[in-house]
């Protein structure tokens, strides 16, 4: 793709990285792409290229914001971590303290903090949900409230790739008295002034890229949908399909999933965003007199409470109070403290508190693996190499 237009600003520094972005478009498939870095609070690239449309008839500009899946599982994290440093929230605390109605079916001593570990159980609903559910907050809290857990909660790990939405989420509302995407947006997005929205409003429609379907993983690699497939009442499969709406791309690309407040998985918003959001986390939880979290924060993002094998995703994975964390076969970059959450497709966003780093990472067109997508990889390895 040589005719190739990168628009926006990189430091000649990274002149590499750049190289390597325009690489992805030639090489990997990309369609529409942004990505962003601050290191320690400046930005040092902020790119993008593309379309936002599979027919490659509406480029992508500095305004576009896409859909980042899981990616919005740091800003979810980032609502409870804040409510903890207001001393509103304690992880350690039963979930019914703040919602008593969840105390149903043994799930008494469940902590707040095993639910952003990934440790509770409760991944997935047991009795099957109609697609619309998903888009009806108090229905999935209560569906929740009333089931009981896969697994002893608290004597392994397996990612709750949507429920987490809805069961920290619910916490945050009852502490709150507002939803997860107000909060978000009243104490951390408003006041950095960035563009990252969980519930989106009709009139930013417009701005949206259009998600593209992912081929299917390389041999050899972990197929979550035909092992769902294979075993239709899994963890596995009840975690993605039970509502199926997520895995259906005519409905990710629609007003109501964009208008919806599903935490874990529905956020909208750019590269720019993503980066100046971790970049803050990544000098001690302040930027521009902005302050996030607290250093104390900091600390439990970037601490393992979860490592091994993933009941879920079937895969080793790593987590801390609600960031997925760096892992020695499939780095965010060097930096063993790196915390942050990649998204289906291949979205990313981290902080880097070693070389203070933040780093954003968007797209259109995806891609088929589960953690770190050979997109970002290639402009990690560019960016270090660089630094």
């Amino acid at each position: 793709m040589s005719s190739l237009a990168i628009e926006g600003h990189c430091d000649p520094r990274f002149a590499r990285v750049k190289d390597a972005f325009a690489e992805n478009f030639a090489a990997r498939n990309e369609y529409g792409a942004a990505l962003a870095v601050t290191i320690d609070g400046r930005g040092v690239i902020d790119i993008w290229a593309g379309h936002t449309d599979k027919e490659r008839t509406r480029p992508w500009t500095r305004d576009t914001i896409v859909n980042v899946f899981s990616t919005t599982k740091g800003m979810l994290a980032m609502c409870a971590h804040r409510l903890v440093d207001q001393g509103e929230l304690d992880l350690d605390a039963p979930v019914v303290k703040y919602w008593p109605e969840f105390g149903q079916a043994g799930k008494e001593r469940i902590t707040v903090r095993q639910l952003l570990n990934h440790r509770a159980g409760l991944p997935a609903i047991h009795a099957p949900l109609p697609d619309d559910a998903i888009y009806d907050w108090n229905r999935m809290a209560a569906a929740l409230a009333a089931d009981e857990p896969w697994w002893t909660p608290g004597a392994c790990h397996g990612y709750h790739a949507i429920t987490i939405g809805w069961l920290a989420g619910e916490v945050i509302r009852r502490i709150a008295g507002k939803s997860v995407g107000a909060f978000f947006r009243d104490e951390i997005a408003g006041p950095l002034g960035i563009d990252c929205h969980i519930g989106l409003a009709a009139s930013e429609d417009a701005r949206c890229a259009t998600m593209l379907a992912s081929p299917p993983p390389p041999p050899g690699a972990v197929n979550l949908f035909k092992y769902s497939q294979e075993h239709p009442d899994s963890v596995t499969a009840r975690a993605f399909n039970n509502p199926a709406t997520p895995m259906k791309l005519g409905v990710v690309n629609g007003r109501a999933w964009r208008g919806a407040e599903i935490p874990a998985a529905n956020g909208h918003t750019n590269a720019r965003a993503l980066s100046r959001l971790y970049g803050a986390l990544a000098r001690g939880g302040e930027v521009d007199g902005v302050r996030v979290l607290s250093p104390e924060a900091i600390q439990r993002a970037s601490t393992e409470e979860s490592f091994g094998h993933d009941e879920v995703l079937l895969i080793t994975t790593r987590f801390s109070t609600g960031f997925m964390l760096t892992k020695p076969d499939d780095p965010f970059g060097p930096s063993p403290r790196a915390f942050g959450h990649p998204g289906a497709g291949g979205s990313l966003g981290f902080a880097d508190p070693d070389a203070k780093i933040g780093f954003g990472y968007v797209m259109n067109k995806m891609g088929p693996y589960i953690i770190v997508d050979p997109r970002p990889r290639a402009l990690l390895d560019a960016l270090y190499a660089a630094l």
